[in-house]
């Protein structure tokens, strides 16, 4: 492998989350990071990164660096260091837009390797103490570029699927259309939708009675505008054609009700069911379909370590576990998920015989 020295600008919860993968790689690199001293020097301290960069343009000296800070920093740290990258040295970004990084590149003369990059995963809160070298695990990594005889682009992949990230390349400009109606849209409208159920009355705080599907449908409306500004601002076209093709939607609906068209409204509602039965079922939005076993585990020290220990004996790896359901008292419902249905059968044989109850 050509990369052998790798910097981080931001070390945030996706740049932080990059550097813990990165030490826990089968691969040897020696990685730097620049972000405030107090941030660096926990790193330092965890063994995380090997030192520290005392300005962002310190990051030119490496092979590989992934730029990790919100989209407006993101583009201002761009266009400052990739006229100046060394030969073959290669440049990515971790931001939720990727046209405006294709644009400005395709304008730079730089000597280094551009890649865009989106890794489709996150969490609710963000920050380096909240950083897993799992984060990517199972999840879907965008690259904007399809270099596959390019020997630099090979080695880059070799270390986002070493992540145990599921590569996915889509150009630029169609990740953006793309972005903008899955999830730039749903953000706007789930705000849209707060603001609009948040009706008082005398008596009544409407919010008051809304119930989980209400929470599920609004949960992303907390998230920090300070971050959606410059996304917004830097795929404006596209996420107003997105809210147009809502708003047309919503309008249509509208007359139908007024109509009381009730067949029309209940194509609408199958349609919507059969498309949304085709959204993959996990968080993480994986490649490829994996296949659910549910565990009732009941409320005692040691089961889960039981549970893992019974099917990594038999070599059955667990590629995702999710807690679904507590019963108070009693235990909870978990969801594994494995590769394949024969395995999902032969995990409910092993977790039966040792005393589960499966479904």
């Amino acid at each position: 492998m050509k990369i052998k020295n790798i910097s981080i600008i931001g070390l945030g919860l996706i740049g932080g989350s990059i550097a813990k993968a990165l030490q826990k790689s089968k691969y040897d690199f020696t990685i730097s990071a620049f972000d405030k001293p107090e941030v660096l020097e926990q790193a330092i301290t965890e063994n995380v990164i090997d030192s520290s960069l005392s300005s962002f343009e310190d990051a030119i000296k490496s092979d590989l660096i992934f730029l990790c800070l919100p989209v407006s920093k993101s583009i201002e740290v761009f266009e400052s260091i990739a006229p100046k990258l060394n030969r073959n040295s290669i440049l990515t970004d971790v931001c939720s837009v990727k046209n405006v990084f294709k644009e400005k590149w395709d304008k730079i003369d730089s000597k280094g390797i551009y890649f865009g990059g989106h890794p489709m995963t996150g969490k609710e809160k963000g920050g380096y103490k909240n950083s897993d070298s799992l984060l990517f695990e199972n999840s879907v990594y965008i690259l904007t570029d399809n270099l596959i005889d390019d020997s630099y682009f090979i080695d880059f992949s070799k270390i986002i699927s070493s992540f145990g990230s599921n590569i996915l390349h889509i150009p630029a400009k169609q990740h953006d259309v793309i972005a903008a109606s899955v999830s730039h849209l749903p953000q706007l409208v789930s705000v849209a939708l707060v603001n609009a159920a948040s009706l008082k009355t005398e008596n009544y705080n409407f919010l008051d009675l809304a119930a989980g599907g209400f929470r599920d449908m609004t949960r992303i409306a907390s998230s920090d505008f300070s971050i959606w500004e410059s996304i917004i601002a830097n795929n404006k076209n596209q996420i107003l054609t997105a809210i147009d093709k809502f708003s047309y939607d919503l309008s249509t609906l509208t007359k139908w009700i007024s109509e009381d068209d009730y067949k029309a409204i209940h194509n609408y509602f199958e349609n919507a069911r059969i498309c949304r039965d085709e959204v993959p079922q996990n968080s993480k939005g994986f490649l490829n379909p994996l296949f659910d076993l549910f565990v009732f585990v009941t409320d005692e020290p040691g089961a889960i370590s039981k549970i893992s220990t019974a099917l990594f004996s038999a070599g059955i790896n667990i590629k995702d576990m999710e807690l679904l359901k507590i019963r108070e008292g009693s235990g909870g419902t978990f969801r594994l998920s494995f590769e394949s249905s024969e395995e999902v059968e032969k995990a409910s044989d092993i977790l039966k015989n040792i005393g589960f109850e499966t479904a």
